[in-house]
């Protein structure tokens, strides 16, 4: 059994990124695809990538892109992406900074047609060679996510089932979803703007009776921060990517497991402190308790900052 996939990618002025990811894409041995971009980064941005952009790939496959109106985020990215796609069986969500294995997409599609899951992650991999993650744990009293397998060898056997069974959400780097899980979740929430928001929509789903599979055999090389900054040293790590992912996981506290939120907020303050103040990176404290704050008083949407004209974003 076959099923027509579209690929969902969002861009932030990240052209190269994006034409490499492509090129993979180019070299897949799945074949029943097309590519939709959604370019969160201005007129100039749009202006980058279509002088670089295809209209198909070398097997054929469309690709077809989108101006936003106005930088939506990552969530408002993938949402663009999904309207704009409506035949399509499946959504394979994409980071632009990924480079997937030509047999990446088989193995998802492989695994969602098995018939006992409505979503599929596959393996993660650091430009390293090392595992970045197999999928995610999130843990809810301390409002914290968790990476399954990561820093594990590549050809290291994985425990697909253990895995199924201990994941919680998917990467949102690489994620493939099923018309029955769009139809039944709906789509991601865009007041997320950036990060956590792949964590809500799949605690989202458990909630509906949604499961998620694996497939180890679904490998994507992933330069994990690279649009964001998020994947420098920590001292150096740039205002947006640690205010946004300490707000967010308090909201996803907030919106799935509001009783335990006086607990888990506590729990991610103290954690904040551990993290950049045992290494002198006082900055990147004032940037994590910024969010903290903002989390806990239920402030949502893209930040202040980015709407004052800063020129971050993703």
């Amino acid at each position: 059994m076959t099923l027509h996939v579209a690929v969902a990618i969002v861009g932030f002025r990240n052209a190269d990124d994006i034409a490499h990811c492509l090129a993979a894409l180019g070299r897949s041995t799945y074949a029943d695809f097309e590519v939709a971009i959604c370019e969160n980064g201005g007129e100039a941005a749009w202006s980058a990538l279509t002088a670089v952009l295809p209209a198909a790939l070398a097997g054929g496959q469309p690709v077809q892109a989108e101006l936003a109106p106005r930088n939506l985020g990552y969530a408002g990215g993938v949402n663009v992406c999904l309207a704009a796609t409506p035949s399509a069986d499946a959504w394979w969500v994409l980071n632009p900074d990924t480079v997937p294995e030509p047999g990446a997409l088989a193995a998802l599609v492989e695994r969602l047609v098995a018939g006992d899951c409505q979503a599929v992650g596959g393996t993660l991999v650091r430009p390293d060679g090392l595992v970045q993650s197999y999928g995610g744990r999130w843990r809810p009293w301390f409002a914290r996510a968790e990476s399954i397998g990561r820093g594990a060898r590549v050809d290291e056997r994985v425990d697909s089932a253990a895995v199924e069974r201990s994941q919680s959400y998917l990467s949102g780097a690489s994620m493939l979803v099923g018309r029955e899980f769009l139809a039944t979740v709906g789509v991601m929430r865009e007041d997320y703007f950036l990060y956590c928001e792949e964590v809500e929509w799949f605690l989202r789903a458990a909630r509906v009776g949604m499961r998620l599979g694996f497939a180890p055999g679904a490998r994507v090389v992933h330069a994990h921060g690279a649009t964001t900054g998020s994947g420098q040293r920590v001292s150096a790590r740039p205002r947006m990517p640690i205010y946004l992912d300490e707000r967010n996981k308090i909201l996803v506290t907030r919106d799935c497991f509001p009783w335990r939120l006086p607990i888990a907020a506590l729990s991610a303050f103290a954690l904040i402190f551990a993290r950049y103040g045992r290494q002198r990176a006082w900055p990147q404290l004032g940037y994590g308790l910024s969010g903290w704050l903002q989390g806990v008083l239920n402030r949502r949407g893209a930040p202040p900052f980015l709407l004052a004209g800063s020129g971050e974003g993703i």
